[in-house]
């Protein structure tokens, strides 16, 4: 871990948004810019992950709806192809060149989206763990089991969608009718709130759920762009959604996955409790960096 100046934060407005993001920089001038991204997680998810890169300028964002980044419709879903324009004004907003991006979980989506539409503006993607279901070979139940997921929070709210989430997430192997059949889960198993708050605008479930998990990459584009793209996946989320649809993704583009420490949030810190790997995830990102 390296000692990193403070961040500067700034905004910027976009079609129907106002994103915020935030510029670490880093001692070194000669490294592209690293981009760190996950949706719907925003920035605070990446500060563990930002330190361990203090020779280089790190930049991190709240995507629309997310934390400090407002957008003109709350409860509106927010598409891939919106959060890839997103970034792709930041980067340019930047005016540093091609920059080299990580990017997690519905960030890795995007990110995808992105590069299929602006690869002169990355060098190299590491897109983690794209929870991917519309590429998987059990396509129409994991898009059915996300269905669930929002329709369960429309109809219930925070703590009975969640409880949803986490039980799909958390499946090993492909989705299937039986997987479909169990009873809804107790939100108070998970610690979470049995009470409907009448809120409908989470980021997740109401914004970007389904927008995500049934977006399907131009990987014909992709596999022709001049990024480097390298797929990564979780040691130890084998057989969950986002990590097949990791090699899924790897197997379209003709690479193979890169293994990566820990799991879904193997990069995480003390961020949201729910510590990874930081320390050997970092390595391993600069590793696969330092080969581009």
């Amino acid at each position: 871990m390296t000692t990193m100046t403070q961040p500067t934060t700034h905004t910027l407005e976009v079609p129907d948004a106002v994103l915020t993001y935030d510029i670490r920089e880093g001692a070194s001038t000669s490294d592209p810019v690293l981009l760190l991204i996950g949706s719907p997680m925003g920035a605070s998810g990446f500060v563990t992950l930002a330190s361990h890169f203090g020779d280089r300028t790190v930049v991190t964002y709240d995507p629309r709806g997310v934390e400090r980044s407002t957008k003109t419709e709350p409860a509106s879903p927010s598409t891939p192809e919106q959060h890839a324009d997103d970034v792709h004004r930041i980067i340019a907003e930047l005016a540093t060149g091609p920059v080299d991006l990580f990017a997690s979980s519905g960030g890795a989506v995007n990110a995808l989206a992105l590069v299929a539409r602006h690869p002169e503006q990355v060098r190299t993607l590491v897109a983690h763990e794209p929870p991917l279901a519309a590429i998987l070979p059990d396509r129409e139940e994991a898009l059915a089991a996300c269905r669930v997921v929002q329709d369960t929070y429309m109809q219930r709210g925070f703590g009975a969608g969640m409880a949803r989430f986490i039980v799909l997430v958390g499946h090993q192997g492909p989705v299937d009718a039986t997987f479909l059949g169990q009873p809804a889960p107790d939100p108070a198993m998970f610690g979470l709130p049995t009470e409907d708050d009448g809120k409908r605008t989470d980021p997740l479930m109401a914004q970007n759920m389904l927008s995500s998990t049934s977006f399907e990459p131009d990987f014909k584009a992709l596999r022709a762009v001049s990024t480097r793209i390298v797929i990564a996946a979780g040691a130890e989320s084998e057989g969950t959604l986002a990590n097949r649809g990791a090699f899924a993704a790897a197997e379209r583009l003709g690479t193979t996955a890169v293994i990566f420490p820990s799991g879904h949030g193997g990069f995480l810190g003390n961020e949201y409790g729910q510590p990874g790997d930081p320390d050997g995830f970092a390595a391993k990102l600069r590793e696969v960096l330092s080969a581009g």
